[in-house]
């Protein structure tokens, strides 16, 4: 079931870059659509712990710093130097450079929390990495010292998403981790945004959605209410459910998946093809990612490095691993 959560997220993460490519154009903000798609989050998963468990309003206010963290480097800072090195690279260099997350999660795994990661999963990041030179052919583009530095900002946030939430599921639920990470995350992206001088007539702006296909014109609002609940809420509960069955580890394999689903959306909703060497890194990917399903092993942690739960905390809580 973590597999399937991780590539349902990978999915729906993939799928939505189209129509955020489509509502920016449209003219909402880059910066002000992530701090809507935070809140959107932010405020859905409030609404689901209402009514299945509202102990999660009542952290720790050592967890709820970790959060706070969390929130901060591992989806803030993240979604901010992810923006900016699109602006200054290509889109496949600046994949290729933020998942090099995927390594370096696997190597803080093994030297730090001294966690067993089977050969397979080296194997499979080595397939992921090797597919997405493919896809970003960085010989064939000028690199901008910036846009590689912001890029590898994006790798090392990433890395801390799936590092620190796969141990704060573990002690407390996806939607829990959700609300809070996001709410921090909503809290940074609105002291930087610019959300003040966003004309609130351009909710109304017709907005052209059909891609290659026609024509076919909504309300921005519209496709922006999709984006907030099956390209934000919906895929960020699935991540983070996926890392309470999977290793960090697996779980940012799977999710290179996301290159895969993102380029063959622009393909089919914009026209956007892929030349046959990009073609063959997202199968050399894909490949990765089906070696990465075969590694099972439990994950071995050093009995001093492992989360210890609160006082209130049962060990059931702790467990759901498999």
């Amino acid at each position: 079931m973590g597999y399937l959560y991780a590539l349902l997220a990978a999915l729906l993460f993939g799928a939505n870059g189209v129509l955020t490519k489509l509502l920016v154009e449209g003219g909402l903000g880059a910066t002000q659509l992530t701090l809507f798609r935070s809140i959107g989050t932010a405020v859905l998963s409030g609404i689901v712990l209402l009514v299945i468990d509202r102990s999660a309003f009542l952290l720790k206010p050592k967890q709820i710093l970790v959060m706070a963290l969390l929130g901060v480097f591992g989806v803030a800072l993240l979604q901010a130097s992810y923006a900016a090195a699109l602006g200054l690279l290509p889109v496949g260099i600046t994949l290729l450079l933020e998942y090099l997350a995927v390594l370096i999660v696997a190597l803080v795994a093994l030297f730090v929390f001294r966690e067993k990661v089977k050969s397979r999963l080296w194997i499979a990041i080595g397939f992921v990495l090797l597919g997405l030179v493919g896809v970003a052919q960085p010989w064939s583009a000028k690199l901008d010292p910036l846009g590689v530095a912001l890029a590898l900002f994006a790798a090392l946030s990433l890395a801390i998403y799936f590092i620190v939430g796969e141990r704060q599921v573990g002690r407390t639920s996806p939607f829990a981790v959700a609300f809070w990470t996001m709410s921090f995350a909503a809290i940074f992206w609105a002291c930087f945004s610019g959300w003040w001088e966003l004309d609130p007539g351009v909710f109304a702006a017709p907005l052209d959605i059909a891609g290659q296909w026609g024509s076919w014109v909504l309300p921005l609002g519209i496709p922006l209410l999709v984006t907030l609940t099956l390209g934000s809420f919906a895929p960020f509960v699935l991540s983070f459910t996926a890392l309470k069955h999977l290793s960090a580890t697996a779980a940012g394999v799977i999710a290179s998946s996301e290159v895969i689903f993102a380029f063959a959306a622009a393909w089919i909703w914009l026209g956007e093809a892929l030349d046959p060497l990009a073609i063959a890194g997202a199968a050399i990917v894909l490949a990765g990612i089906v070696i990465a399903q075969t590694a099972r092993a439990d994950k071995v942690v050093d009995a001093d490095l492992a989360i210890v739960p609160d006082e209130e905390t049962t060990a059931a809580d702790v467990g759901g691993r498999p």
